[in-house]
């Protein structure tokens, strides 16, 4: 049984603008909290290539029936050409948590 409530996983170039993106989502209201995490070395194939970069990843909570705005809005302010941005459902979690998240995202 679903819980409603999701983690939105997102990676940026910095811890800056990483914080500068998480604190617009919250204000927004489009998520309950960001976790900003620390940093990550990602390895990823684009345009043809092996690349490695440093990146700072975020995890985002909110409700299931927000992750899909929440996804296009990070899109727009993201800066990245193409954004990952992975929606995580979480399964279980106690009521008074989920309730909290619900009452914090429109």
């Amino acid at each position: 049984m679903s819980s409603g409530i999701v983690s939105v996983y997102v990676t940026f170039a910095n811890a800056e603008n990483a914080a500068r993106v998480g604190r617009q989502m919250v204000e927004e209201r489009l998520a309950a909290c960001v976790n900003v995490l620390g940093p990550t070395l990602s390895i990823y194939r684009w345009q043809g290539k092996v690349e490695e970069a440093n990146e700072v990843a975020a995890l985002f909570k909110t409700t299931a029936g927000c992750a899909e705005i929440l996804a296009k809005r990070l899109g727009e302010v993201y800066g990245y050409e193409n954004p990952a941005v992975a929606v995580w459902p979480i399964e279980h979690a106690p009521a008074p948590y989920v309730q909290w998240v619900r009452a914090q995202v429109r």
